[in-house]
């Protein structure tokens, strides 16, 4: 199994050379097809992470490189879906599901005469998701939690070969979370896209990820790395499982404990 991210050494600062350090040696790794997760203290660095590794952010130090390339510029590759959908609300659902494609290079210039391959990809993810026949409405017409499901059609539509999640599920109620962890879990297992998934939700890495990374206070490092022990496909009567919480408890511990020694 291959690196598709690797991030070597890396520094981050904000504002200029007396500005705000928010990473300061990142080393981490992931490899094809995990599923990673980043936990931390509030303001540690898990967003600059994301744009790291998407390249809206340059480092001042180290190396960040994806798919084999040095990152000097936005990765192609990557699709990525936020805590806030933001989906125009002038166009329909389908409608805002294909706009990757109408940015993305390699699918811009096959768009318009392949538009109906297009739009059956878009379809089939919908469907996937649980929002068969919606294709039509207006985000207003859909409930926050059926927005974020569109979202992440919206993110895997040009097909990329890494997924970066920012705290997609924070914004939604217990249940609804739970049942989109289920989709992203059959997303992952059906599509093989690697996902980095950045939360603050310590249950949500533990049932989702292969793999966790936590993360010290600003200037943020990881602190430790660990491996997720609970076979695929996981159920979520999983959470109610001693082992799973022990872990949980234990990352918690980890995370308080890298608060204090800020």
């Amino acid at each position: 199994m291959s690196h598709l991210v690797s991030i070597d050494n890396v520094d981050m600062r904000y504002g200029g050379a007396e500005g705000t350090l928010a990473v300061s040696g990142l080393t981490l790794r992931v490899d094809k097809g995990e599923f990673a997760a980043v936990v931390g203290p509030s303001g540690c660095g898990k967003s600059t992470l994301m744009k790291l590794v998407t390249g809206l952010h340059i480092p001042q130090a180290g190396d960040v490189i994806v798919a084999g390339r040095q990152v000097t510029e936005p990765v192609s590759i990557v699709g990525m879906a936020f805590q806030n959908p933001t989906m125009l609300p002038w166009r329909t659902t389908l409608e805002n599901i294909l706009l990757p494609l109408e940015i993305v290079e390699r699918h811009r210039h096959r768009l318009r005469a392949h538009k109906r391959e297009y739009i059956e990809k878009a379809e089939n993810l919908l469907e996937i998701v649980g929002l068969k026949g919606f294709g039509s409405n207006f985000p207003w017409q859909l409930s926050g939690g059926m927005q974020q499901r569109a979202n992440l059609c919206r993110a895997l539509i040009h097909e990329p070969e890494l997924l970066m999640l920012d705290e997609p599920f924070g914004a939604l109620d217990a249940f609804t979370r739970e049942e989109l962890w289920c989709v992203i879990r059959d997303l992952h297992a059906a599509q093989g896209v690697t996902i980095i998934l950045v939360t603050h939700d310590l249950r949500e890495a533990t049932f989702l990820a292969d793999k966790i990374f936590v993360m010290s206070s600003r200037p943020g490092r990881v602190l430790a790395e660990h491996r997720v022990p609970f076979a695929r496909p996981r159920n979520l009567d999983l959470m109610y499982e001693t082992p799973f919480n022990d872990m949980v408890h234990a990352l918690h511990g980890e995370i308080a404990n890298a608060r204090v020694a800020a």
